[in-house]
């Protein structure tokens, strides 16, 4: 019987309890995967993320839901750099790399003037890739009507690193009424079956703030909705560039806000450059620590 300490951080917040709960399993490469597994499936939170050695950046973070691995995680990457950080891991680096299953990404850390810290990660290139499944049936899935869509828009699968399916909404008092029935999804989403749900608009709670957003778990990640995403923040900044703003010269700087409706708000914020024929994208955001779990594993 083994006893795992796991590092409980909320990812995208300065505030406990608001943002979006990340594990951290310092020293990770100690674990087996089933190991991993069995650690983020006990913790319950949307991600689960394990630091371990890399032989090809300075480090290697593997995310883990309580069902499966992810290839990558913005709200678990912010909260183990954090973590990292806090307990004198890093020594002295504002600037690393870290390979993920996503592939090797570019992190640095930003230090205010009264010494708070924030993380900005760069993510994978972004790719989207069309929805042919029923809008009618994506819609009841989570509550709405065919008519909450924005017309104008088009619903996409998009990944900067984790594929997730893009729902424009024309009102922010829709994501009051959505109730997702997450067990319907792979049967809806016949392009891509394990994708996520991401509902968003251009209507928002706080005025400081570009887009509003949900996100709807995989049934297979054995969660339900995940209360601020970085992969999926920064994957909107791209659509945002592409299908909003269609004329992107200078950098975008973007704030995505969610988590309203489930009481855990947060905020990333996405910077958006052009990239020959793509887009760079980046997010940065803020943790803070909550609490230290043990976690027995093997009963």
């Amino acid at each position: 019987m083994k006893s795992v300490t796991v590092y409980h951080y909320d990812a995208f917040s300065k505030e406990p309890n608001k943002g979006n709960p990340a594990g951290v399993v310092l020293h990770g490469g100690a674990l087996t995967d089933a190991e991993m597994q069995e650690v983020a499936s006990k913790v319950g939170f949307n991600e689960t993320a394990f630091p371990i050695e890399s032989n090809v950046a300075d480090l290697r973070i593997r995310f883990f839901t309580p069902g499966h691995e992810m290839n990558l995680c913005g709200h678990a990457t912010m909260a183990t750099i954090y973590a990292m950080k806090d307990k004198g891991l890093l020594e002295d680096k504002s600037t690393f790399t870290i390979e993920t299953n996503a592939g090797i990404l570019p992190i640095t850390i930003n230090a205010s003037t009264d010494g708070e810290i924030s993380m900005t990660m760069k993510q994978a290139s972004p790719i989207f890739r069309q929805f042919t499944g029923s809008k009618e049936n994506l819609t009841n899935a989570i509550g709405l009507k065919e008519t909450d869509l924005h017309t104008d828009l088009p619903i996409l699968y998009g990944s900067t690193g984790t594929w997730t399916l893009l729902i424009p909404i024309k009102h922010l008092k829709a994501f009051q009424k959505m109730r997702p029935n997450n067990k319907l999804f792979p049967e809806i989403l016949i392009d891509m079956p394990a994708s996520s749900v991401h509902p968003f608009c251009l209507e928002t709670y706080d005025s400081n703030a570009d887009m509003h957003a949900r996100h709807f778990s995989s049934p297979y990640s054995g969660t339900i909705e995940d209360a601020v995403t970085g992969t999926a923040s920064g994957v909107m900044g791209a659509y945002y560039a592409t299908y909003i703003t269609n004329d992107v010269i200078e950098p975008l700087n973007l704030i995505v806000e969610q988590g309203h409706e489930i009481g855990k708000d947060g905020r990333v914020a996405v910077l958006v450059s052009k990239d020959s024929d793509s887009f760079d994208i980046a997010i940065t955001g803020k943790a803070v620590y909550i609490k230290e779990m043990q976690v027995m594993l093997g009963f």
